[in-house]
């Protein structure tokens, strides 16, 4: 049990420690996930057993399906450990990624036929596998694919959806246990609603039960039932829930409020640019200027910062162009697939 206070180890002893957990006759002790850390310093999250249970019953009842999980992120984080107990909770020990020389291996091996499966990615996993047309056919085997931990470019859904892929986006954190909120419509038992700002709130059976060792944290966190995400969202006309991004993407810069998840998305479709993202920095003149780090696409000549702004402001405000523009080789991603903010900020 104390690969799960927190969840530590490899992979094999902690699918051993939630396979316990998951069997034992009395509600155990919650375990304790720690957050990325994506933004700052990580925090411990407290999840009990009822609520993963909640959790991975939702899912399979969204889907339509429950079977065997692919296990393709890390374990110690919330999505890769939902991705165990989905699989042990359907009868079915996950089948490690890493243990193969490729999906393709995995998919055709050790799996049954006509047995669903099922995998968990985030977008840059996806992108990547899509560029192999033999990945790709292994994608297309799968029941579903899971596609959380930050924005999803509309151009890389569009290219799952052409190749015959069944993506669905999940929104979710830690003190959700993982996804649930799934292509923008809550699993059954999750209630949602926007705050000031557009802050999301929400609540269900899934809830963490606090911070380990942090209990003022807990209470500005959870409050009435209620978790406070850190994000902004709006609901479309059918109802459906779309994240904006954090509600400290909004950079105030010369007294505007500039919504960076939009800046970055409309840097993406840029042609010679491969992957985009913004942060605001503190600027003396400005208070915050925006900053605009590009990973070029490959054989196209480099953009400049001018042809950036120009590029922005084509389709959005001009206030809203980014006024420094970083480079780079690839994004910094952290262990489970997210942004590195911290480390792009240093470079900033």
């Amino acid at each position: 049990m104390s690969a799960l206070r927190p969840v530590a180890g490899t992979a094999d002893e902690i699918i051993a420690a939630v396979r316990g957990w998951l069997a034992a006759e009395a509600e155990p002790e919650p375990l304790v996930v720690e957050t990325s850390g994506s933004t700052g310093a990580p925090k411990r999250v407290l999840l009990s057993r009822r609520a993963v249970l909640a959790s991975a019953r939702a899912t399979s009842a969204r889907l339509g399906a429950e079977g065997r999980w692919l296990l393709a992120l890390p374990p110690t984080y919330v999505a890769g450990l939902m991705v165990i107990a989905r699989s042990l909770v359907a009868g079915r020990r996950p089948l490690l990624v890493d243990d193969f020389p490729s999906l393709a291996a995995t998919t055709l091996g050790e799996l049954g036929v006509g047995a669903p499966r099922f995998l968990s990615l985030v977008p840059t996993q996806l992108h990547r596998l899509l560029d192999s047309p033999t990945e790709t056919a292994a994608l297309r085997s799968l029941h579903t694919v899971l596609l959380g931990g930050g924005p999803i470019p509309a151009g890389l859904r569009e290219r799952a959806a052409a190749a015959g892929v069944r993506v669905v986006a999940t929104y979710g954190s830690a003190e959700t246990s993982g996804g649930c909120v799934y292509d923008g419509v809550p699993l059954d038992g999750v209630g949602v609603a926007l705050g000031a700002e557009g802050r999301i709130r929400l609540t269900g059976p899934m809830l963490f039960d606090g911070y380990a060792g942090n209990p003022a944290l807990t209470a500005e966190t959870l409050v009435d039932g209620w978790f406070l995400t850190s994000d902004a969202g709006r609901l479309d006309e059918d109802g459906r829930l779309q994240v904006l991004g954090r509600v400290d993407d909004v950079v105030v810069s010369g007294g505007v409020n500039v919504p960076g998840p939009a800046v970055a998305a409309r840097l993406r479709e840029h042609p010679a640019v491969r992957e985009a993202e913004v942060l605001g920095v503190d600027d003396a003149e400005w208070g915050q200027r925006l900053v605009a780090f590009v990973v070029g696409e490959a054989g196209l000549p480099r953009v400049g910062l001018d042809e950036v702004r120009d590029w922005v402001a084509a389709t959005l405000p001009r206030t809203w162009a980014p006024r420094q523009l970083v480079t780079v080789e690839s994004l910094p991603m952290l262990d489970n697939g997210k942004l590195d903010r911290v480390s792009l900020r240093d470079r900033a």
